[in-house]
C-alpha cells in the first residue's frame, strides 16, 4: 500500500495496519492521508465485511509524530486548521465506515490514537497497553478526537482524561468504555477471531443500518460531525499558535519542561 500503512484482505476482512513501528505508529502527513484511503476503499470493495484496525510492533498508537509537530509549531494557523481537518477527516472516515470496525489494540496508543481506537466499533485490546490523552501537558486539547472520545467514555470519564492528561491502564479503559475487552497478549487473536466470527455471520446491510441507527440515537450524525470538525479544528489550530501552545510544544520537543511546571510537579508522567 505505502511506507506508512499496509492492507491485507482475507475471507472479507481487511486488516489494515499502521507501519510506523519504529517510531510507534505515529501520526504524520503520510499515515494520514493513505489511512483515510484505505478506509474509503475498503468501504467501497464489496468484498471487504469488516475492517480490523491495528499496529505494527509493540505500540497501537504514540499519536502525533515528532517531526510533524515540529512542523505543525513552526505553521501559521491557517495551515494549522487545514492539517487538522486531515485528521478530522480521518476520525469521520473510520468513525462512519458503512461497514463493521474492529480496533486490534496490540499495544499502547495515546492522542490521536485514542481517538483511532474510539471511533471502532469493537475494541479488543493487551491487558498490557496503556492510554493517554496527554494533549494538555503541551498545552493543547484532545479537539478533533473529541466527539469520538466523548461518545464512548462518557462526558464524566471525558472531562478528568481531557483536564488531567493522565496515564491509565487496559483495566481502566474497560471500565469506562475505551475498550470493550482487554485479554492477555496470547489470546488477542482468539479474541478478534471469535468476534470477526460473530461479525461475518450479520447481514451487510443489516449491519449497516444498525450501525447507523445506533449513531443516530445518540446523536451523532455525519453532517453535524462535518460541522463540529471546522470548530475543533479551528480551535486546535489557535492553541497551536497560542503563547502557551507553543511553549509548551516546544518544550516537548526539547525535551524540557514547560514553563508552568512546579519543579517538584515535572518529573511524573
Amino acid at each position: 500500500m505505502t511506507d506508512s500503512i499496509q492492507v491485507r484482505t482475507q475471507s472479507g476482512i481487511a486488516t489494515v495496519t499502521l507501519d510506523r513501528a519504529q517510531v510507534h505508529n505515529a501520526f504524520d502527513d503520510g499515515l494520514i492521508a493513505a489511512l483515510t484511503a484505505a478506509l474509503k476503499d475498503c468501504e467501497n470493495d464489496p468484498a471487504v465485511r469488516a475492517v480490523v484496525l491495528t499496529g505494527a510492533g509493540s505500540s497501537f498508537s504514540a499519536g502525533a509524530d515528532l517531526n510533524w509537530m515540529r512542523g505543525m509549531a513552526a505553521a501559521s494557523e491557517s495551515d494549522n486548521r487545514a492539517d487538522s481537518l486531515r485528521l478530522a477527516e480521518l476520525m469521520r472516515t473510520l468513525n462512519f465506515l458503512r461497514k463493521p470496525t474492529l480496533a486490534r489494540v496490540n499495544g499502547s496508543a495515546y492522542g490521536g490514537g485514542v481517538g483511532l481506537v474510539a471511533c471502532c466499533d469493537i475494541a479488543i485490546g493487551i491487558d498490557t497497553a496503556k492510554f493517554s490523552l496527554s494533549e494538555v501537558k503541551l498545552g493543547l486539547v484532545p479537539a478533533v478526537i473529541s466527539p469520538y472520545v466523548v461518545a464512548a467514555i462518557g462526558l464524566r470519564q471525558a472531562r478528568r482524561l481531557f483536564i488531567s492528561g493522565e496515564v491509565f491502564d487496559a483495566a481502566t479503559a474497560t471500565r469506562i468504555g475505551l475498550l470493550h475487552e482487554a485479554v492477555p497478549s496470547a489470546q488477542l487473536e482468539d479474541s478478534i477471531d471469535r468476534c470477526l466470527h460473530f461479525l461475518l455471520k450479520g447481514g451487510p446491510l443489516a449491519q449497516r443500518e444498525a450501525k447507523q441507527l445506533a449513531m443516530r440515537m445518540a446523536g451523532m450524525e455525519s453532517e453535524a460531525a462535518k460541522r463540529i470538525d471546522a470548530e475543533n479544528a479551528a480551535l486546535i489550530a489557535r492553541l497551536r499558535v497560542s503563547a502557551e501552545g507553543q511553549q509548551g510544544i516546544g518544550a516537548f520537543l526539547d525535551k524540557r519542561p514547560a514553563d508552568w511546571l512546579e519543579p517538584s510537579t515535572g518529573t511524573r508522567g
